[in-house]
């Protein structure tokens, strides 16, 4: 039989692995943001090629933020758990794939954003966080299941409800943000940070 103590280390082991993968992740999207290379040695023009660049950027404030949130979420979700077994961890592995898989979509979506394949990038950008939702939810079904035997005690049905029902909005609006790449990208970036929104206010008024 596990101790309370092991179970509690064997669940911090899990949380520190996973804040390095997301520590990790989040550091590569800076690696998309290119230093403009000017043969005049930028004479007034660095600052109008700096601007060029601006759907870099966009893409690594967008993507920052996800993964941002997505820590926060899997910081929430394991202040719930007081320890991991076998299909825990492996669907904690799933969900920190698509995390290691975000800077990806990020680089095409800004080398993409303003030309003829934008409705593929922005498809691929955002259905990468359709494939997160899914990994989110998985997560948590596996974390509550089998009689909530991973939960600490005192963790109450209405607080695992309130999680659940968060996790449902996810898969719904990212495929809807996928869908609308095939019209518009930029509808697909603002219905992603309006998720994005949505998830912040839910944290700061479950604090």
């Amino acid at each position: 039989m596990v101790s309370g103590v092991e179970e509690a280390k064997e669940t911090g082991r899990v949380e520190a692995f996973s804040d390095g993968v997301f520590a990790i992740a989040i550091t590569l999207l800076v690696l998309e943001l290119k230093v403009p290379h000017l043969p005049d040695g930028g004479r007034g023009r660095l600052a109008a090629a700096l601007l060029e660049e601006w759907p870099s950027y966009l893409g690594f404030v967008t993507s920052f933020a996800t993964i941002l949130i997505m820590w926060v979420s899997h910081h929430r979700m394991f202040s719930y758990i007081r320890r991991a077994d076998p299909p825990f961890l492996f669907a904690n592995g799933l969900l920190l794939f698509v995390v290691t898989l975000v800077p990806f979509p990020t680089a095409v979506l800004a080398e993409y954003f303003e030309r003829p394949g934008a409705t593929t990038a922005g498809a691929f950008y955002a259905g990468t966080f359709v494939l997160g939702a899914i990994a989110y939810n998985v997560l948590w079904r596996v974390a509550i299941g089998r009689g909530g035997r991973l939960l600490r005690p005192g963790v109450s049905q209405e607080h695992i409800d309130e999680l659940t029902a968060s996790y449902r909005w996810g898969i719904p609006v990212y495929v809807l943000a996928t869908v609308a790449a095939f019209w518009s990208v930029h509808a697909t970036i603002a219905i992603c940070l309006g998720l994005w929104a949505f998830w912040v206010v839910v944290a700061a008024r479950n604090a």
